[in-house]
């Protein structure tokens, strides 16, 4: 393995330290070989420090579209395009992802990957306010993706419902926030936040909701 992918394996394996070092080292050892496409973003994303989900947590996106035959994807804070590259291939030919981020040059890059993996008639790009995109929209999403500001993390919640099917999936990243949730009076703005977006969640009559303990924490919730 070349020093960049190395480097690149462990900003995913140990984000947040929720698992063991050693275990996360197991789990990312198992995983098949990403694409050349793939790779190229998981070496861009850490060289430029952008966030992204990795392998790990992407295949269980896909796993969960598979499971309830996911068509419509919305994903909330998409960077540089590298879980849209995953939905698109699980949603097929015939299916549909929105992509949002706001940065021009994110969506410039994400693009061009999209171009090279095949997917990009698959893929509506949207560059502004993602949260302000969703209230607009009119359909239901098989899946909504959550990945956006963490101080955003309430009013995302306050607008999912009524745009998700029966049956869909609202899935958002980060919930463990590198174990910060655990903290006692937290006082930063996206530690707070998460931490009410997790309550609400959990106890909201809509969703069927667990959070999973992989990578920094990932809250996979049905809709009823």
């Amino acid at each position: 393995m070349s020093q960049s992918k190395k480097q690149s394996a462990a900003s995913w394996r140990h984000l947040g330290h929720i698992t063991a070092p050693a275990v996360d080292d197991y789990l990312y050892s198992m995983l098949p070989k990403r694409d050349p496409v793939l790779a190229e973003m998981e070496d861009y994303a850490t060289q430029h420090k952008v966030p992204i989900v990795g392998p790990a947590v992407a295949r269980v996106l896909q796993q969960l579209a598979l499971l309830i035959q996911a068509r419509t994807v919305f994903e909330l804070g998409s960077a540089i395009g590298y879980s849209t590259v995953w939905w698109a291939q699980v949603v097929g030919e015939n299916g549909h992802v929105i992509y949002t981020d706001g940065d021009r040059k994110n969506a410039d890059l994400a693009r061009g990957y999209f171009r090279r993996a095949g997917v990009l008639d698959r893929i509506a790009l949207h560059t502004g306010d993602a949260l302000e995109f969703l209230s607009e929209q009119k359909q239901e999403f098989d899946v909504i993706f959550n990945d956006v500001d963490k101080e955003d993390y309430p009013r995302v919640l306050r607008l999912i419902a009524p745009r998700l099917r029966k049956g869909g999936l609202f899935i958002t990243d980060n919930v463990l926030w590198s174990g910060r949730v655990t903290v006692k009076n937290a006082t930063d703005a996206s530690t707070k936040a998460i931490l009410e977006f997790n309550r609400k969640l959990y106890e909201s009559p809509e969703f069927y909701t667990t959070i999973l303990p992989i990578r920094d924490g990932l809250a996979v919730a049905l809709k009823k």
